[in-house]
């Protein structure tokens, strides 16, 4: 089952209560106090991971806390602190805080870990509140409360090249015969009932280049207001950074212009993130082995005004496979960020971090009243 939404609760741990003790030895004259502090409540961690694909793990587990800290003991003994808790969500997954619907972080990269929810401070002991003319204090702190934060998480696929188009004009099948991916292929619509993912090796080694492809369900029009799948997996295609549209120019009847069903699905996806007209698009003519002579002409020559790559392409009996498999890795090679791009992003995650969750100011010590 993929599950690229949920919703949870995290509850940082609470720090321990401060203790109030004397110390009481035979030979030891006015040992004094010797309350130890409550040990510190552990933090709930988040942290990206290469081995989960979907949050399913939250969906039907939407509560998470961390240990609280241990309470002072007496010998200027402090209490142990709370074990964190860390959360694994896959790479691609955009962290939201649900009362504000503020964006607090976006793991795009493995391996990054944030802090969600601050553990509570531990309590200070009567030790601590001894002066000299207030030698027996029995005064103490209670732990500070840890965080409580209702969060959204939201997952979008990271793949190099996303296809795209209306139901049923072959995605399917194409990312079956470009990778090793085997998803459902069926003569109706909606086949795809979510994103299938395949790795797609171009060249001999060592001179090779791998890319992932993501087949996304089928769009129609007004997919961006809900209709069809809706915006299910719109958001999905944000991530990719070479769009693949596939228009049937075969005779069916559902489709009798293919400019148009092109023009449908740009709008759709131009009305969902602007941004999406922008990227680099190629233009398939899908199910050639059946073609239309009428539409595929008429479809090639709106390529050709428009200046976009074209090729006609039959998934079934594989040709054209290899000459797509190619344009799209050489616009994937194109659009990868470069290593300085990389390590400047990655040097401003501890800012980031840094302003979504600021560290609790000190507070004053003093004598308790």
């Amino acid at each position: 089952m993929f599950i690229d939404e949920a919703r949870i609760r995290v509850k940082a741990g609470d720090g321990g209560n401060g203790c109030v003790a004397f110390r009481r030895e035979k030979f030891v004259p006015r040992g004094g106090p010797s309350g130890g502090d409550g040990g510190h409540g552990g933090d709930v961690l988040m942290s990206s991971s290469l081995s989960h694909n979907t949050l399913m793990h939250f969906r039907f587990n939407p509560e998470w806390k961390a240990e609280r800290g241990g309470h002072g003991e007496g010998s200027n003994c402090s209490g142990t602190s709370g074990k964190p808790t860390t959360l694994q969500v896959p790479v691609g997954t955009l962290l939201y805080d649900e009362l504000t619907g503020d964006l607090l972080h976006d793991f795009a990269e493995p391996d990054e870990t944030i802090v969600i929810a601050r553990g509570g401070r531990g309590g200070r002991g009567n030790q601590h509140f001894a002066t000299s003319t207030h030698q027996a204090p029995r005064e103490h702190e209670l732990g500070r409360p840890g965080e409580e934060r209702h969060l959204r998480l939201e997952l979008r696929l990271l793949a190099d090249a996303g296809l795209v188009g209306y139901p049923n004009v072959g995605k399917s099948t194409l990312i079956s015969r470009l990778s090793a991916a085997r998803p459902k292929i069926a003569n109706y619509a909606f086949t795809t009932l979510e994103p299938n993912l395949g790795v797609v090796q171009v060249g001999e080694f060592p001179h090779t280049l791998s890319f992932t492809v993501a087949d996304l369900p089928g769009l129609i029009e007004g997919a961006h207001l809900g209709h069809g799948l809706g915006i299910q997996f719109l958001k999905h295609i944000e991530r990719t950074s070479v769009v693949v549209h596939l228009v049937d120019v075969s005779d069916e009847p559902d489709r009798p212009d293919p400019v148009e069903d092109f023009k449908v699905i740009t709008a759709e996806l131009k009305s969902f993130d602007p941004a999406l007209a922008k990227k680099p698009t190629l233009l398939v003519a899908a199910k050639a082995d059946v073609a239309n002579p009428e539409k595929l002409k008429k479809l090639s020559s709106y390529a050709k005004r428009r200046k976009l790559p074209f090729f006609t392409l039959s998934a079934v009996t594989g040709t054209g496979v290899e000459p797509l498999k190619y344009a799209i890795a050489e616009l994937v090679e194109k659009s990868r960020p470069s290593e300085e791009e990389i390590a400047a992003r990655k040097a401003a995650v501890p800012e980031k971090i840094k302003r979504a969750y600021p560290p609790p100011k000190p507070k004053a010590r003093g004598r308790a009243r």
